[in-house]
């Protein structure tokens, strides 16, 4: 019995994401072939077709899961942090360090590869479900500025995803020529910190009550 074993529709699509996530990471999102995917999950070239059309639905399939983790991942730092709006917040900006850490394929997937959030309506609805947790943070934060000086939520939470990926980008991916003195997570937390000051959020020090 030649047969591949173990594979019906379900089981291979996974399988061939799982080794496009081992790709990207070791490659990048286009350092490989549909073929070596296959190779990799040991199925023949034609079986990919069965499934994907070409290398970027593939992509977007492991960008999909990414987001639906990455979701599930802050929408857990954000409760966890409650009922502190400020715990909340921090809590999230953590979360997605935390995140590129752990899961290196599908952040790559995600925010790498150059596939549309709008590739796929369940691509867009999944990342849209992400931002919401963030904006929700940010939004539950900025209650506590007065109304005249408070940023849109939407530009508050888009401030922090911009300073926990360029953070990831520079500093947590061990980019060449970007090694910093101090911890990914350190950056992260004070960076956040100097922001929320200039907002008014967290008291100076010197202040503290």
């Amino acid at each position: 019995m030649n047969k591949k074993r173990g594979y019906h529709h379900g089981n291979l699509r996974q399988a061939l994401v799982e080794a496009a996530l081992a790709l990207i990471e070791e490659k990048g999102p286009t350092g490989f072939t549909l073929s070596e995917a296959a190779k990799q999950a040991g199925v023949t070239p034609a079986a990919v077709y069965r499934h994907f059309e070409g290398r970027e639905d593939l992509i977007a399939e492991a960008a999909r899961q990414g987001y639906e983790i990455f979701s599930d991942v802050v929408e857990y730092a954000y409760e966890k942090g409650q009922p502190s709006a400020l715990a909340a917040f921090e809590a999230t900006g953590r979360a997605y360090l935390a995140f590129a850490r752990k899961y290196p394929g599908h952040y790559i997937a995600m925010f790498e590869s150059g596939i549309s959030v709008n590739r796929t309506p369940e691509l867009a609805a999944v990342s849209r479900r992400a931002w919401n947790v963030l904006e929700k943070a940010a939004a539950d934060l900025s209650q506590h500025i007065p109304e005249g000086k408070r940023p849109p939520a939407s530009m508050f939470s888009a401030h922090i995803w911009a300073m926990c990926h360029g953070v990831v980008e520079l500093f947590a991916r061990n980019s060449p020529g970007t090694q910093s003195p101090f911890p990914p997570e350190d950056l992260l937390e004070s960076g956040i910190g100097i922001y929320l000051r200039g907002l008014g959020l967290i008291a100076p020090d010197a202040e503290g009550h």
